[in-house]
């Protein structure tokens, strides 16, 4: 009777995007199960939405200094198209080093996750919180936020091209520091102003990084992998 022939080992590449997929896959799961539960209007969530959205509106109210502050911050330091351009410019910086199909994979994953952000906002159609005495206003539908979803998509993306060309030591510390800044710093301005709820910026920031994380093992696995 023969044995059974040993499977063959994983290549580095698989066994390197392992836990990235491990990771993305988690994403995509708490991702579905937060529009599961607001799709259906969950009382709980609905409930501690309410709650946290009027505690911070009551908290803008009486500092509009501080609300100036973040009207700054999310128009034009995190704005969306502030967060394209920075990726526009890490394409042609790829383009003019001859990574062609890295710089169209970059540019094709941040288009495709803006149109992924919109169709969610039409599939659910959650409304905004709405207020008496705004303090700031926003168009579209609520869910998921497009602030924190496009900037978790970017600063992603970014640190991996950083990864990519051997980015380490002060610079690697720094640009870490710079997009978690940045990722929850753009949430927490959106909910300071009041036009999302709650689980609208923790929807943007699961699946902003699980986007950015099924583009990157994508890549991993299908380009750099044959390369390798």
């Amino acid at each position: 009777m023969s044995s059974p022939r040993p499977k063959p080992p994983a290549s580095p590449a698989h066994r390197s995007t392992a836990g990235p997929v491990r990771a993305t896959a988690a994403l995509a799961a708490a991702s579905a199960v937060l529009l599961t539960l607001v799709a259906v209007a969950w009382p709980p969530l609905l409930s501690f939405d309410r709650w946290a959205a009027e505690t911070l509106h009551r908290s803008a109210v009486r500092e509009p200094g501080f609300v100036h502050v973040n009207r700054v911050l999310t128009d034009w330091v995190w704005d969306p198209w502030t967060m394209r351009i920075l990726i526009a410019v890490a394409v042609l910086w790829l383009w003019q080093r001859r990574e062609r199909l890295l710089a169209v994979w970059v540019a094709a994953a941040t288009v495709l996750g803006a149109l992924l952000q919109t169709l969610l906002k039409s599939a659910v159609g959650r409304e905004r919180p709405q207020w008496p005495d705004p303090v700031d206003s926003a168009h579209l539908a609520a869910f998921p936020s497009g602030h924190a979803m496009t900037a978790t998509v970017v600063c992603c993306l970014l640190l991996w091209l950083l990864r990519l060309h051997g980015a380490q030591g002060r610079l690697w510390f720094w640009s870490v520091a710079a997009a978690v800044v940045s990722v929850i710093g753009v949430g927490l301005t959106r909910l300071y102003l009041g036009v999302h709820w709650p689980t609208d910026v923790l929807a943007g920031w699961l699946m902003g990084a699980g986007w950015a994380g099924f583009s990157i093992v994508l890549y991993e696995r299908l380009v750099r992998s044959r390369r390798d």
